[in-house]
């Protein structure tokens, strides 16, 4: 009886053993984890690699906070090769529909008062993200304000690049009277 109670006590022992030591791996984990949000929630890049989608998410984020939206879009974009969670995507497009959407809405107009089409592409690529992210998460309420804003700002009828062939000149018929 007393090698049984030796045994019993053994195998109990190294449970309580691989039971701390399980617990002292999550508590380092979770202690990671927390200041990777600590960072996140002041706005701060994301400093640990063992966070990737988070440490670039942060990195596009400072360049669209900067007014690099060309490069913030390009960052996003790269986010979305790496196949993250629907919910990940849905607000990777809402965040380039973001950046698309400050990027035509500082572009200057033409002197007759119309968009440039630089501000045009802007947009309707901005609206086709918000779309995205709508389809991907459909309760997205900022996404469903922001497209409803978008919208409003949009000139009716935009269609993307089309030029105007109304105006065309025809190079063979002389100008001015004979």
């Amino acid at each position: 009886m007393g090698n049984r109670i030796k045994g019993i006590n053994l195998f109990l022992g190294l449970l309580l053993l691989a039971g701390s030591a399980g617990a002292v791996y999550e508590g380092s984990q979770w202690w990671r984890a927390e200041q990777a949000n600590r960072q996140i929630r002041q706005s701060e890049l994301v400093g640990s690699d063992a966070y990737p989608l988070q440490k670039k998410f942060m990195a596009a984020y400072k360049l669209g906070q900067s007014g690099d939206h060309k490069h913030a879009v390009q960052s996003y974009s790269q986010l979305l090769e790496t196949a993250p969670a629907q919910s990940d995507q849905a607000l990777i497009q809402y965040n380039i529909g973001n950046n698309l959407l400050l990027s035509g809405l500082k572009r200057r107009l033409n002197d007759d008062g119309s968009l440039k089409d630089e501000a045009k592409y802007d947009l309707s690529q901005a609206r086709i993200a918000y779309e995205q992210a709508l389809r991907l998460d459909p309760a997205a309420r900022m996404a469903k304000f922001n497209l409803s804003l978008l919208l409003l700002v949009l000139p009716d009828g935009i269609q993307g690049l089309q030029k105007e062939q109304a105006g065309m000149e025809l190079s063979n018929i002389p100008v001015g009277l004979p």
